[in-house]
């Protein structure tokens, strides 16, 4: 089992900026995939970012050049810096771990934290 804790939601006006960490403990090891997703009220969950386990990202469309994931492998945290936000980026932000982690198509990963709230007021 792998343990998730998001940490970093809050509210902001457009054109803000935020940033999430994810703390994952348990059972990680070295090169495991994590990513973000987000859920609106009403939408299904989407892939925000995903980094593999050779540290390569990949980013939604929506969020590409305004949003960073990055990792830090030493301690097992994912961040996510949000830049330019909008008030269509209003969503519940969850980190997921391991198992298959893809921005594109339908497979989602094996486990996943709690979710913290982002909310962009125009």
């Amino acid at each position: 089992q792998v343990q998730l804790q998001e940490s970093g939601g809050g509210s902001v006006q457009a054109g803000g900026s935020l940033r999430l960490s994810c703390a994952a403990s348990g059972k990680t090891y070295m090169h495991i995939c994590m990513g973000w997703f987000r859920q609106a009220p009403g939408k299904e969950r989407e892939a925000v970012a995903v980094i593999d386990g050779d540290d390569t990202a990949t980013y939604a469309d929506s969020v590409k050049g305004r949003f960073t994931a990055y990792m830090d492998r030493t301690r097992y945290v994912l961040y996510l810096m949000m830049n330019d936000l909008k008030p269509e980026d209003t969503a519940m932000y969850f980190c997921a771990a391991d198992g298959p982690c893809a921005v594109e198509g339908t497979a989602r990963p094996d486990y996943w934290g709690q979710g913290t709230q982002v909310t962009v007021s125009s």
